[in-house]
């Protein structure tokens, strides 16, 4: 079954068979990041095979079903239609030119790198790893991750005896290997995902041929990099620069609120500035699974080098503080209505961790609705995209949608994510009292709103 993979693949060879659409392609990890790949690529006629170890997911795939919102089961009947399929058995992945890892890399319990997902991956590939195969590692990891971690375990763990191409010349019984950090934006739809530049390192210089001609194949334009550790902070610094800059204006929003002043309208008025600026939003704290997530990444691994990363880290402290703002503002809020935090009403608009889109990581709804719970708020909450929140790693809530009616009957609406879905108008002029964390009520002057 693997015998038509070349024990020595030269660039040339490897895009001829993408220029015909013939490079069979396998992504592993059927999430936000390799659902959207694979179906870039079928969408381009290859023949993409997904895994995944969520049995749900694969069937539902197969079935020619959607489990992410933005996703419609069309575009999964129509990459079925061009060959697509899902598989959660991995030994089928020795009939893959190119293997994409797109695994989640989260935070443990002490705020550090859960490589998990990764060596369970390697672990997984390895027995089936062929000998001219490209291996590219997707997943948001700090610098090194690629050679010192993935590649020790598919070299000592293959049963070919097969060594990852490190040298100018690739010999016979070589594999290749490459990181291209995943750049995906959910609920961005003014930038098509061909159109985002794609970053590749390879562990050596055939590696980063094969990898550039493997996404050139479906992007517009590859950036290719000296390695795999350059392409991994360069991931690191594309989500840290927005972490530092999102903690700047939470920072400068909390003294504006001292001062009296509108942050909203100071970043408006910023933001006319035709050079130099910038502009980054306040809000309740951070979510998805990138920027609340990659600066620890890198501040655990420069610990290593003996360097700190305090600006950094800072950062983070601040964010990681903003939904217990949230909190005491909600909490005063009450005061000033005569009514105590602990036994109030309290619902919660917007459970996802940005407007628009049906994702859950590291949202801070969630910790706001963990801390209004512990000091006794009956809290209850609605998101057009979450029917029913269960339990995830960092939460365990088990709460039921709510209905959008009856505002009158909470003592309080926290508006933590600004669907366009919500009548802000409407929901004002119903509820007794409005916490509005998002400026979602800019426009509207009313007495029993509370921008924080």
């Amino acid at each position: 079954m693997s015998n038509h993979l070349p024990a020595s693949r030269s660039s040339d060879q490897f895009k001829l068979q993408l220029d015909q659409r013939s490079a069979r392609i396998g992504i592993i990890g059927l999430g936000y990041v390799g659902l959207p790949l694979a179906l870039l690529y079928s969408e381009q006629k290859f023949p993409v095979t997904g895994f995944d170890i969520d049995q749900s997911k694969v069937r539902t795939l197969n079935q020619g079903g959607s489990y992410i919102f933005r996703i419609r089961p069309e575009e999964i009947r129509g990459a079925k239609a061009n060959g697509f399929s899902a598989a959660s058995d991995y030994s089928k992945l020795v009939e893959m030119d190119a293997v994409i890892i797109c695994v989640p890399t989260p935070l443990d319990q002490y705020h550090e790198p859960d490589l998990s997902f990764i060596t369970d991956t390697a672990h997984a590939i390895a027995p089936h790893l062929q000998a001219g195969q490209l291996i590219v590692l997707e997943s948001t990891t700090y610098p090194g991750t690629t050679e010192e971690v993935m590649v020790p375990i598919l070299e000592k763990e293959n049963k070919n005896n097969l060594k990852v191409a490190r040298g100018s010349a690739s010999g016979k019984n070589e594999f290749y290997v490459a990181f291209s950090p995943e750049r995906e934006d959910p609920g961005n739809t003014t930038v098509a995902r061909h159109d985002i530049p794609k970053v590749v390192g390879g562990m050596n210089p055939q590696a980063s041929e094969l990898a550039g001609a493997l996404y050139g194949s479906i992007f517009k334009r590859t950036v290719p990099v000296s390695s795999p550790a350059t392409a991994e902070m360069t991931k690191l610094l594309e989500n840290i620069y927005r972490c530092v800059n999102i903690a700047l204006v939470n920072e400068l929003k909390l003294l504006c609120l001292r001062m009296g002043l509108d942050i909203w309208e100071v970043i408006e008025a910023a933001s006319t500035k035709p050079f130099g600026f910038h502009p980054f939003y306040p809000g309740p704290g951070l979510g998805g699974h990138c920027i609340p997530v990659d600066p620890f990444y890198l501040s655990w691994k420069a610990k290593q080098y003996d360097f700190r990363t305090r600006f950094i880290e800072l950062a983070g402290e601040i964010n990681i503080n903003m939904p217990y703002h949230v909190l005491a503002s909600v909490g005063t809020a009450l005061n000033q209505h005569k009514k105590s935090l602990n036994g109030a009403r309290i619902l919660v608009l917007g459970v996802a961790y940005k407007k628009d889109i049906d994702d859950l990581r590291e949202s801070p709804s969630l910790t706001v609705i963990e801390l209004l719970q512990k000091e006794g708020a009956q809290v209850s909450y609605h998101d057009p995209y979450f029917p029913f929140i269960g339990k995830g790693r960092k939460y365990d809530l088990q709460m039921q949608r709510t209905e959008l009616e009856r505002l009158e009957q909470y003592d309080c609406v926290v508006i933590i994510t600004d669907h366009s879905d919500y009548d802000y108008r409407k929901i004002v002029a119903e509820a007794r009292l409005v916490v509005d964390t998002r400026n979602a009520t800019k426009g509207i002057s009313d007495a029993k709103i509370v921008r924080c």
